[in-house]
């Protein structure tokens, strides 16, 4: 006898990023994505706001290298298909003018405001 089940897929929503950070303990990884926006009102006098939206996953040590094979195996298609990926030009011309600049310390935050 066939059983029949019903499946509810919670899809989440798309997320944008462009920052990411991983971590890890004895028993997981943890890949915190970030989207940082910022915003500014032209209108008021108020300080510029800066949006974090964070997605996390969490996983154990043998998936986090499941996912480390299938992203390296995506890559190589990908890089078949639409050719080799490359630093964008801005920013090889960013970390050019940033290597001229005095160093300020090891941890340099991205300037959202110019």
């Amino acid at each position: 006898m066939e059983k029949k089940i019903n499946l509810s897929i919670d899809e989440g929503k798309p997320f944008y990023t462009h920052e990411a950070s991983i971590n890890f303990s004895p028993t997981q990884f943890v890949l915190d994505f970030r989207c940082v926006t910022p915003r500014v009102d032209p209108r008021s006098n108020e300080a510029p706001t800066i949006n974090i939206l964070h997605n996390v996953v969490m996983t154990e040590p043998y998936h986090a290298k499941a996912i480390h094979e299938l992203l390296g195996t995506m890559i190589t298609k990908f890089e078949k298909e639409f050719g080799k990926i490359e630093k964008p030009e801005a920013l090889e011309k960013m970390e050019k003018k940033r290597a001229k600049e005095p160093k300020q310390s090891e941890t340099v935050a991205p300037s959202y405001f110019g």
